[in-house]
């Protein structure tokens, strides 16, 4: 990624300073940081290993590899100014130091970005139009996610289909695009394209109804998010939503009631949701359903890809099923 985010030309010199300082690679005055500060890395690894299963090579996926990471860091610049959000991986997001303007600006460069990652990776590759489709597509059902999470927080209830549908543009939709560009890189032809980002979208929804449950019973220590952050800021998260489908006569009423106040929940009154979660068993739904989409996840994963190649699929897979951060 680095190549994309340097620029000698003096004038914009801070441009690039602000996203190597996003993608954690730069203090906020830009001195380089002696431990870059990275995160999971998901998308990338995925598009690596599914070219790679399906026979080709960690170079044939370097574009979509850069694009999806930096597809996923746009997102995350955007986010942060969103939900107003003060921290990233620990650090001051960038529109707490430099401004939601110029947070926008950064979010909006790296998007692009990402789009000549893409094109430079395919170079004469005839299925180029093929890859930049896909990507942007997929860009549009992100944004689409994001505006679907930004509704729901003003309605008093949501059901698991609006849920779903939620976190299957602003979550899952980029993972499913970095397997099928995996794929796709590989010179896959299209139904194992599809195949592949089939099990990428089981993927990501699996990987967010366990953030979601790590978002409330997750050691801090290990998350990095305060315990009970989205209980404290109404997030309709996965334990929230089966909450409120559980819930009925005074404890629907009571959740209710605590959901309705106006501003983020105090200490006390995120302790009482989280209390209303454990009467209804709502940690142990959830748990289950984690378990259920990991399940489908692997039969997804063996059916894309050829015999004896879904190896290295499957144990990224089950790192994530086990991961506490």
């Amino acid at each position: 990624m680095r190549p994309y985010a340097e620029s000698a030309d003096a004038p914009v010199t801070p441009l690039y300073r602000m996203i190597a300082y996003h993608l954690g690679w730069v203090s906020s005055d830009g001195a380089s940081l002696a431990h870059p500060i990275r995160g999971k890395r998901i998308r990338p690894a995925l598009a690596m290993l599914t070219c790679e299963a399906l026979g080709g090579s960690i170079d044939d996926a370097r574009g979509p590899t850069v694009a999806v990471e930096l597809v996923h860091n746009f997102s995350l610049v955007h986010d942060d100014i969103q939900d107003r959000s003060d921290q990233r991986h620990g650090r001051d997001a960038v529109w707490k130091i430099w401004g939601a303007a110029q947070g926008i600006n950064v979010g909006d460069g790296i998007f692009a970005l990402a789009q000549l990652a893409l094109v430079d990776g395919f170079g004469s590759n005839p299925r180029v139009g093929e890859a930049v489709r896909l990507l942007n597509s997929t860009c549009v059902r992100l944004v689409e996610g994001q505006f679907l999470d930004l509704h729901l927080e003003s309605l008093g209830s949501v059901d698991r289909a609006g849920y779903d549908r939620m976190i299957g543009g602003k979550t899952a939709a980029l993972i499913e695009c970095s397997a099928a560009l995996g794929a796709l890189a590989a010179g896959a032809d299209h139904d194992t394209v599809n195949r592949c980002g089939a099990f990428g979208r089981e993927l990501g929804i699996a990987f967010q109804y366990q953030d979601d449950v790590l978002g409330v019973w997750g050691d801090e220590r290990a998350t990095g998010k305060p315990s009970g952050q989205d209980v404290r800021t109404r997030k309709k998260a996965l334990p929230l939503v089966l909450a409120l489908e559980s819930a009925a006569g005074p404890r629907r009423a009571e959740l209710d009631r605590l959901l309705a106040e106006s501003g983020d929940l105090d200490d006390e009154r995120v302790e009482r949701v989280t209390a209303l979660f454990d009467e209804l068993g709502i940690r142990e739904k959830a748990k289950q359903l984690v378990a259920e989409r990991f399940e489908a996840l692997g039969a997804a994963v063996l059916s894309a890809l050829p015999p004896g190649r879904a190896d290295d699929v499957l144990a990224l897979c089950a790192r994530l099923r086990v991961r506490t951060y």
